[in-house]
């Protein structure tokens, strides 16, 4: 198995962390497990919604350091709007 992919979203805000992970996410083969990193109050509820949305796989929260969360790369990804990541493209 191989090591998760580690993106840290730091403390920015989800929306400009939604438009980049979906970029980073459409570099990485299917099945890739994914740490994100990231501080911002509303990261909890928009990362899981986010997730559904496109159809990436939820994995949860992980016991870190900081704010993580786990997320496998879907091989089927549903698009999100190019200027509105929280919305079906």
């Amino acid at each position: 198995m191989s090591e998760p992919v580690v993106i840290d979203g730091g403390d920015r805000a989800c929306v400009r962390l939604l438009l980049e992970l979906r970029g980073r996410l459409a570099d990485l083969p299917a099945g890739t497990i994914v740490h994100l990193i990231a501080t911002d109050p509303a990261a909890p509820i928009d990362i899981p919604a986010w997730c559904h949305l496109t159809g990436h796989a939820y994995l949860g929260p992980l016991d870190a350091p900081a704010p993580t969360y786990a997320l496998r790369v879907a091989e089927d990804a549903r698009p999100t709007a190019p200027e509105s990541p929280w919305r079906a493209g």
